[in-house]
């Protein structure tokens, strides 16, 4: 079966017409349409609103929607539909995208719709919702823009199938365009224009309403650079100022990061303002990229802490050994935590794509506002005058209404009344119809005096309108204050730091921490920090504070080790570098801002650090004391591959009370028991031993006593003992009773492995002591909780009894 064809024949009289068009005219004529279409219609924002098409459609048609900043949300998928199908001829998407970029804090310096739900996030890192789920309104400053746009302050065309009209451009009442802004891209042509501070642009204005032969450098007084919505730190201005000259120019923005503690153990740059359209899923994949090319170098972690109710919070940890400054110099050069803003100044003034600087972009708007002002005042002044003709009418009808009602029973008609009341009393039709439409309830002599009062009122406004029409002194006054109006309501604080030049010369820094010299401090509440000095600390007496009580003190290097000693027999390697360095204007001292040393090693349960080792094989080593009253001195011999050591093979039951590390070899040790015995004998008589060792006989103990302190003295020192007694009935010195403080000269040297001598005689309800401890003065003692704590006067009674304490007494040290 033959198919049949589709194509409807010409009829009889047609006649076959063939033009021939060179193809290159054609293309041109064809671009040339197309490339105007693009600019006027889509890409670039007409100067006086500093709207696109569709930005200025979907603010026009939110407002004749209603959705006022008073009234309720609706979803947007309603407005994209009313924008689309009365005045945008485009796909939903492109004006859903212009909907949620004007609702967006981070993109416009001044928000033009009031958004609910999920509008997306800096750099687009989470893309929007769709519009059936999110809904919005106008924010106060699209209200602004569309000011007065009903008394004929501008003209409207009609739209794309003639049905519906629209605006050419909107009333704008605040510089929308360098407020916040724009960017497009066009054919053979582009816009980028940075937000700035409304105070600022306005100030600017007014500046130019007043002085219109004003210079740059005037106008750059009040808008010193771009503001950010995001903040930041633009760096250089050269590129700045070009800009407002030229209209094109770039600048440099940088992140707004600080150096922080972000962990006991690193330090960390802690970001709180990127650079403007910069998200951090971007820079942190881009540091991820560059550190695993080995490009960058210091980075240990990088976390994304932001969230609505403490904002951007991007914390990059860095490892230690590496300058935190030096660290964020590198992020500054390669990743987009600095950016370059290249500013394209490229407008419509007149239908015309033109590139503006500064003034000229304050012109085109200041002129603006004049025509929209000048419109406006003369459509109010028409509709004023236009009321007052009605009402000097029917005032002339109240003075004899009773003639007036006469002629209107004798009227045959409608027609014949109109015409006998505007012979008889000279009125225009208008006025007549007026009269004829006004109820007989208004014509009292209550309404008379409201029509007189009127008249007035419309007789000062239209005069002061006049005025204003008449004088452009007048006009650019008017203009000027609504614009001080807005700003004072709508102003805000400026965002963005202006720099000339980087802030920091921080290239100069080094990337790694070279090793300098250090000390090592460990305090009685547990904390360890390192000092930037080798200086020993010597207490003086003043004004003490909390973590002031140092118990063991190394010299060290930066980017060396030290030796954390526990009551488990364990030493443990510990790499100065993780340590918090306390600021060199300390002082004395003073702990308060170290870090705790579980943060740094790794402690069992009832497992207590005692002191802090150099690790130096050519020191005498280390001298330790149990419980079980043995002691040891152990060579200082540590493999660099090892973390971790026992330096004592401890018996069943038993632990190290104290340690120490020999400074010369000539110090004396000094055991204290709880039966207030104390054994002092020189460091001599213990032959040092190896690691495995579990040491030798330290002091004779009686059945049930133990070790409570062990420690050593320089016999050169001018040293002290301090012993508290236990309350009876209370264990591990649970209530302390009575306390001493005896110089150290008293207690004679006895051999080891004797009993010793008595240093304390408890009084009635003592039964032992519940804290000891020998060495330097002056010492300082403190509380549990590191509160400085007052010890007693000294007293020369070897065996004396003791005076009770202010407060209970944790640790004593004397001076590192």
């Amino acid at each position: 079966m033959a198919r049949r064809s589709t194509k409807t024949p010409p009829p009889d009289d047609f006649e076959e017409r063939i033009l021939d068009i060179d193809v290159v005219d054609e293309m041109q004529g064809s671009y040339l349409e197309y490339a105007y279409s693009v600019i006027y219609s889509r890409a670039l924002p007409d100067a006086r609103d500093g709207f696109k098409p569709v930005h200025r459609r979907i603010v026009y048609q939110m407002n004749e929607m209603g959705l006022r900043p008073d009234r309720g949300y609706v979803k947007c998928a309603r407005v994209v539909g009313e924008v689309m199908g009365k005045l945008h001829p485009h796909g939903d998407a492109s004006i859903y995208d212009a909907l949620v970029r004007m609702a967006q804090d981070f993109s416009m310096r001044m928000p033009l719709v009031d958004g609910h739900g999920n509008f997306g996030s800096l750099g687009n890192d989470d893309p929007p919702a769709a519009m059936r789920y999110t809904e919005s309104r106008m924010a106060p400053a699209a209200m602004l823009m569309t000011e007065s746009i009903d008394e004929d302050t501008v003209d409207f065309a009609p739209n794309y199938d003639g049905q519906e009209r629209e605006p050419v451009t909107l009333p704008a009442a605040f510089p929308n365009l360098l407020v916040n802004g724009a960017s497009g891209i066009a054919v053979g042509m582009a816009t980028n224009m940075p937000p700035h501070n409304l105070v600022e642009v306005i100030a600017a204005a007014r500046h130019l309403i007043r002085y219109p032969n004003a210079d740059l450098d005037a106008l750059m007084r009040h808008i010193p650079g771009p503001d950010l919505p995001t903040g930041g730190r633009i760096v250089g201005l050269s590129g700045i100022r070009e800009a407002y000259e030229t209209g094109r120019g770039s600048f440099r923005i940088r992140s707004t990061a600080t150096i922080e503690n972000v962990t006991a153990r690193r330090k960390g740059i802690v970001v709180t303002e990127l650079p403007f359209t910069v998200g951090p899923e971007k820079v942190i994949a881009k540091i991820k990229d560059l550190v695993g090319a080995k490009k960058l170098q210091g980075i240990a972690d990088v976390k994304d802490l932001t969230d609505r109710e403490h904002g951007l919070r991007l914390v990059i940890e860095v490892k230690n050994g590496f300058n935190p400054e030096a660290v964020l110099e590198q992020l500054y050069r390669l990743t987009p935590m600095e950016e370059s803003f290249g500013i394209n100044n490229v407008a419509l003034v007149d239908g015309q794509p033109l590139t503006l600087g500064l003034k000229e972009l304050l012109e085109v708007y200041v002129d603006h506002r004049f025509d929209v002002v000048r419109r406006r005042s003369e459509f109010r002044r028409t509709k004023r005058a236009d009321r007052l003709h009605l009402v000097e009418g029917l005032l002339v009808a109240l003075v004899d209404i009773d003639e007036v009602i006469r002629l209107i029973r004798s009227s045959e008609n409608s027609a014949d009344a109109k015409q006998q009341l505007m012979e008889r009393f000279s009125l225009s039709e208008v006025q007549t119809q007026y009269i004829l439409d006004t109820p007989l309830r208004r014509l009292t002599k209550y309404d008379r005096l409201e029509l007189e009062s009127e008249r007035e009122r419309l007789g000062a406004e239209i005069a002061e309108l006049t005025r204003i029409l008449e004088s452009d002194a007048e006009l650019r006054k008017l203009v000027s204050g609504e614009l001080a109006a807005v700003a004072k309501k709508y102003g805000s604080e400026r965002r963005t730091v202006l720099l000339e030049s980087a802030d920091t010369p921080v290239a100069a820094v080094p990337l790694e921490v070279s090793d300098d010299p250090c000390r090592v401090l460990l305090s009685a509440t547990g904390l360890l920090a390192r000092t930037a000095t080798t200086d020993a600390f010597q207490y003086e007496d003043g004004k003490r504070a909390k973590h002031d009580v140092i118990v063991s003190a190394v010299p060290a290097t930066t980017r060396g080790d030290v030796g954390v000693v526990t009551s488990a027999g364990r030493l443990l390697r510990l790499p100065v570098v993780d340590l918090p360095t306390l600021p060199e204007s300390a002082a004395a001292p003073n702990l308060s801002g170290g870090a705790p040393v579980s943060e740094f090693v790794p402690l069992d349960e009832d497992e207590q650090v005692l002191c802090l080792s150099t690790l130096d094989e050519s020191s005498p080593g280390l001298a330790l004391g149990t419980e079980q009253g043995v002691v040891k001195r152990v060579v200082p011999d540590f493999p660099a591959n090892r973390d971790e050591f026992e330096i004592i093979g401890l018996k069943e039951g038993d632990r190290l009370v104290g340690a120490v590390e020999l400074r010369t070899g000539e110090e004396d040790l000094v055991f204290i028991t709880d039966e207030a015995q104390l054994l002092r004998y020189p460091a001599g008589q213990v032959r040092p031993q190896g690691r495995p060792a579990g040491g030798m006989a330290g002091i004779k103990l009686g059945e049930g006593a133990k070790v409570i302190s062990f420690t050593a003295v320089d016999p050169a020192d001018d040293a002290v003992v301090f012993t508290v007694a236990r309350a009876e009935g209370t264990l591990d010195g649970a209530v302390q009773a009575s306390a001493k403080l005896t110089p150290f000269e008293q207690y004679p040297r006895k051999g080891r492995a004797t009993g010793g001598v008595r240093c304390h005689r408890f009084l009635r309800g003592e039964n032992g002591l519940a804290f000891a401890w020998a060495g330097a003065a002056p010492a300082r003692a403190c509380t549990a909780e590191g509160t400085p704590a007052e010890l007693p006067e000294r007293d020369p009674r070897r065996d004396g009894s003791g005076v009770p304490l202010k407060r209970p007494v944790a640790a004593v040290a004397g001076p590192v």
